[in-house]
């Protein structure tokens, strides 16, 4: 690359055009749309508060990700949460590193956000990826997504949560995210993250 990588970070209603449409060119390689389906607007429910975090050189999108933010109840105690969503590296560039900045720095900024914890799902295989990243694997936990009304639950796939438990209290109630059920519920857009 030309210029050295760098991390921007906007609020979903304030990414600038040109951010956005190389972001959309990203979830197009990792998720394409049936052909003539438009683009979802908005990417995320704003009430997740999403915020979209790009590696960007010479104007080129290497990565990206989006930090959704709710709070849940868990084990009687309610926290602050954060997760990744719509993480992709542009396929080209995979292997050096970019995607595993971007989560990293993700981590970090989920941290200073003042969140009790850091918690979201992957696909099984790529656990590891966000364990050099900084994040845990919570052994047996299963996110449920969707609503109350109609449940989302990440354990009907071979997928893996993953946390950082960032406050005092987070960090006394860890213990009881491993082997549990955890009530995301995201809503109907964000089914999961």
């Amino acid at each position: 690359m030309a210029s050295e990588p760098v991390i921007l970070v906007h609020p979903q209603n304030a990414v600038p055009a040109a951010l956005l449409a190389g972001i959309r060119a990203l979830d197009e390689q990792a998720w394409p749309r049936d052909p003539g389906e438009a683009p979802r607007t908005p990417r995320h429910d704003p009430a997740l508060r999403p915020v979209s975090m790009a590696l960007v050189a010479g104007g080129r999108v290497l990565a990206s990700l989006d930090i959704l933010s709710k709070d849940i109840e868990h084990e009687g105690e309610r926290y602050a949460a954060s997760g990744l969503s719509t993480v992709v590296t542009d396929q080209a560039l995979r292997g050096r590193g970019y995607g595993r900045r971007l989560a990293s720095a993700a981590r970090a900024a989920i941290q200073a956000s003042g969140a009790d914890l850091g918690i979201f799902t992957c696909d099984r295989p790529l656990g590891p990826f966000y364990e050099s990243a900084g994040w845990s694997i919570v052994p047996g936990a299963v996110l449920v997504g969707g609503t109350p009304d109609a449940p989302f639950p990440s354990d009907q796939w071979d997928k893996v949560t993953l946390a950082a438990f960032f406050s005092a209290k987070a960090r006394r109630g860890a213990p009881g995210f491993a082997n549990a059920r955890i009530g995301l519920y995201p809503g109907a857009i964000d089914k999961l993250w």
